[in-house]
């Protein structure tokens, strides 16, 4: 059977490694976005060798490495803010007509001789802002393209797309540099946003199904970052990707260096180097969904870490390139392996109203580490020599594995975000102005004296729900005068806040309540009420600071 589009599609064999690639615009964007990889991986090869040519500096190479990055620290939550309240559609294919003609101004300067080390710096630059405001809205497109069913796999599969551009791209990149020159990797970079554009253009979306207006920017930003300090598997990702790529930098940062410098080898030598990282990335992502059912994604990337700490001492140490040749393979292993881990639990842990900001944070977590511990190792490593610089990096990433070890993955297994839509409309008596509020939501329950432990250890995980929803501030209270009455409340910004709510509410949070609800006295439910601050059509000018002191 063929499946043709979208997420409702019903394949066989749905968890399969490759089963996404049956969904037929998944399969072309998937094409599409892979030749822009390699194209990107050619970009990056030509100019971190047209630098270090150049320049014979440390810093600098480090520099236009570290300027296709940095727009991503600078600008992936405005861009993750943006992809969830616009139509990620028509925004994504502004992004890529934007990398389009700075790719293009970059093949017509090199061809004219017109290109300096700072220009290619400010430039490559220019290609991350690019790159920046794509990524949020391209990874959050994802599962809006496949069945649930897929969404692991489909995600494995973009981490694997990048890596098959590792593969290919910096040996096709070394070679075109050699024989071509820097001009011709400019511009097939610039060719492949074309077909990215295309495929783009003929996606029918679908619409998004909801009753309400989209958020403003700004309640939209807050509620990201609300959503965030109350998602704990978000929370471990964030984390485990900062320890690691803070560290893990140094190789990518320091590996031209070492290849002109150490080992006074050729750019091909470079881009087979970087080649090997990236076939091993392809087997390492081919193996790692089997592996997968018999390791916890905790134990993976702990054990995934070790290993690139001992490629990078290897880097250091060894000085001959067919010695390196092997060890890369084992890099680029390791390295699809923590990253396809993080990438997996970051998706399936967060739901769809607030995926692209929530992706948005790992995004500049990934980035800031590359870009940041790229311009320090390149510092360090024109202070005190490259191999000690590198030396210091495989201890650090041999601490980021220990340290990592606190923080736990394995909970973004079991977690559904699908929305449950169980929450009733209220009941109003009159018609509310959705900007009306603060909102007050009181709910009584009548606990078994007996149950009242359980109760309030589910109702605490239930106050984070609340919070990553929207509510400002929640709290449960027992009735004095009737020992097993609680009242739990919380509150909104504004009436139309409020309603949000019921769209966000889970799988995962109506079991929770279920539960909730089984300890209750027999026959009783909980008696919910809704509270509306504000006189009828008055206008709230500060809906948070309404909401505080209403509490």
């Amino acid at each position: 059977m063929t499946v043709t589009s979208g997420p409702d599609a019903n394949a066989k064999d749905a968890t399969g490694p490759w089963s996404p690639l049956r969904v037929s615009t998944f399969r072309a964007l998937w094409l599409a976005i892979l030749a822009g990889n390699v194209g990107t991986s050619i970009h990056d090869v030509a100019a971190a060798w047209v630098m270090a040519e150049t320049t014979g500096s440390p810093f600098m190479v480090a520099a236009v490495q570290s300027a296709t990055t940095l727009p991503v620290v600078l600008l992936a939550i405005f861009a993750g803010t943006l992809s969830d309240i616009v139509d990620r559609r028509r925004y994504l294919i502004v992004a890529q007509l934007w990398m389009f003609l700075v790719a293009t101004a970059l093949a017509l300067l090199a061809q004219s001789g017109q290109m300096t080390p700072w220009t290619l710096v400010a430039l490559t630059f220019a290609l991350g802002i690019g790159a920046a405001m794509a990524m949020p809205a391209q990874q959050a497109t994802t599962p809006e393209l496949v069945p649930h069913a897929m969404l692991g796999s489909a995600v494995a599969l973009g981490s694997l797309s990048m890596n098959i551009a590792r593969a290919i791209g910096p040996a096709i990149g070394g070679l075109i540099v050699a024989r071509a020159g820097v001009a011709w990797a400019f511009a097939i970079n610039a060719a492949s946003f074309l077909g990215v554009m295309l495929v783009l253009w003929r996606w029918k979306r679908a619409p998004v199904a909801t009753a309400l207006p989209p958020e403003t920017f700004g309640v939209a930003l807050r509620a990201g970052w609300r959503y965030a300090r109350q998602a704990t598997v978000l929370q471990a990702v964030l984390v485990k990707a900062a320890s690691f790529f803070l560290f893990a930098s140094a190789l990518s940062a320091l590996l031209p260096i070492v290849v002109r410098q150490e080992l006074h080898a050729s750019a091909g030598a470079y881009g087979l180097l970087l080649g090997c990282v990236g076939v091993g990335a392809i087997a390492g992502a081919l193996w790692l969904p089997r592996l997968r059912h018999r390791v916890d994604s905790d134990r993976l990337v702990f054990v995934a870490t070790l290993a690139y700490a001992g490629c990078i001492a290897a880097l250091a140490l060894v000085r001959d390139v067919r010695v390196l040749y092997p060890i890369s393979l084992v890099n680029g292993l390791a390295w699809i392996t923590v990253l396809s881990s993080l990438q997996i639990a970051a998706q399936t842990s967060v739901p769809a109203w607030v995926r692209a900001r929530a992706l948005s944070l790992y995004i500049v977590v990934f980035s800031a580490g590359l870009a940041l511990g790229s311009l320090g190792w390149g510092t360090l490593a024109q202070a005190i020599g490259t191999p000690r610089a590198l030396l210091v990096a495989a201890a650090g990433t041999m601490f980021a594995a220990w340290f990592g070890l606190r923080y736990r993955l394995g909970a973004a297994a079991q977690v559904d975000v699908t929305p449950s839509g169980h929450w009733p409309q209220p009941i109003v008596g009159h018609d509310v102005s959705g900007d009306r509020g603060p909102v007050l939501v009181a709910i009584e329950y009548r606990v078994r004296l007996e149950r009242r432990d359980e109760f309030l250890a589910l109702m605490r995980t239930l106050g984070r729900g609340r919070r990553r929803n929207g509510a400002v501030s929640w709290g449960v209270a027992e009735d004095t005068a009737a020992p097993g009455v609680y009242m739990e409340h919380f509150v909104d910004c504004s009436w139309l806040e409020h309603l949000r709510q019921h769209e966000r509410v889970t799988q995962d949070e109506h079991r929770l309540q279920d539960a909730i609800v089984a300890l209750l006295e027999p026959g009783t439910r909980p008696a919910v009420r809704h509270f509306v601050g504000g006189a009828p059509g008055a206008v709230l000018a500060s809906p948070e600071a309404g909401a505080n002191a209403m509490v």
